[in-house]
């Protein structure tokens, strides 16, 4: 496979095959973010999509599932989207779900009869930086939406007939704001029911622009241990009445939770609790770079 950047998917998404259909990020402005910095974001053609989707084929490859990369496919327009669909079924006859990212306002710039027909011609998957559930922290943070806009293109999703997962960041609103902003998450998610939580606790590249925030003094960290604490808050607090799977990663500590709710809960919680105790006057920030 010919790619551009480095490979950036869900968890979820590991045994799926990747087609790039984009380079990059069309927004590519959040602070906390430096992915695809270093790319110019650029639509693929469809004749190097077609390529690809060939070269496959030919060695024997018919994969059920299918992420399209890069960091925003689902910016592309419903007409570039429909091709593109209509060439990995004619190549892959047995692909079931077409995945990728999204954003809030992608999903709000497409009409609900265009998510229909999105659904309808096999995108089944859409993964959002959700993040906060605060509006000042999405504003701080550069984020493309606000929590209204958020909610409204949750419930475009679900009358469409499309699953979104959630990408959020424990620390995100920074040192003592965390059981804040849970609760406004846990809210977030009660009412808009996504399948997938995917936690990625905040690091803190010194490249990004947020370390700059960070030393100019407007951005006041939160360490590892309220980050759990936070973690904590929001998995005890959804309610999730269809169940909602929540992956939590935490690599600056080697820690890791997830499990099924609310099956799972307990034991989940009592995971945490044994790490919480364990970093108690620890005061570790999760600084990289």
């Amino acid at each position: 496979m010919e790619y551009e950047g480095q490979i950036c998917r869900a968890p979820m998404e590991r045994a799926s095959f990747m087609l790039p259909v984009v380079v990059g990020c069309a927004y590519n402005r959040c602070k906390f973010c430096d992915l695809f910095k270093h790319l110019k974001y650029r639509e693929l053609p469809l004749e190097q999509i077609e390529e690809e989707l060939k070269r496959v084929r030919d060695i024997g490859g018919n994969p059920r599932r299918v992420f399209l990369g890069d960091g925003s496919a689902f910016t592309l327009s419903v007409e570039k989207l429909l091709a593109v669909l209509d060439l990995i079924h004619q190549y892959f006859p047995g692909c079931e779900s077409v995945n990728m990212d999204a954003t809030v306002s992608s999903i709000l710039n497409k009409t609900p009869k265009e998510l229909k027909t999105l659904y309808e011609n096999g995108v089944r998957h859409l993964y959002i930086g959700i993040e906060s559930g605060l509006d000042d922290v999405l504003r701080f943070m550069d984020k493309d939406h606000g929590l209204l806009e958020a909610y409204e293109a949750a419930s475009q999703l679900n009358r469409a007939g499309l699953i979104f997962d959630a990408h959020i960041m424990t620390g995100v609103a920074g040192k003592g704001r965390g059981i804040e902003n849970a609760k406004a998450l846990a809210e977030f998610f009660n009412r808009t029911r996504p399948k997938h939580v995917v936690n990625f606790s905040m690091f803190l590249h010194r490249k990004l622009a947020l370390y700059r925030e960070i030393q100019a003094g407007n951005f006041a960290p939160a360490d590892e241990l309220e980050n759990l604490k936070e973690e904590r808050y929001l998995i005890g607090h959804l309610e999730a009445q269809d169940g909602i799977i929540y992956d939590g990663f935490h690599d600056f500590l080697e820690f890791r939770v997830r499990g099924r709710l609310p099956e799972d809960r307990e034991k989940m919680l009592g995971k945490l609790d044994g790490v919480i105790e364990t970093n108690v006057g620890q005061g570790v920030y999760a600084y990289i770079g």
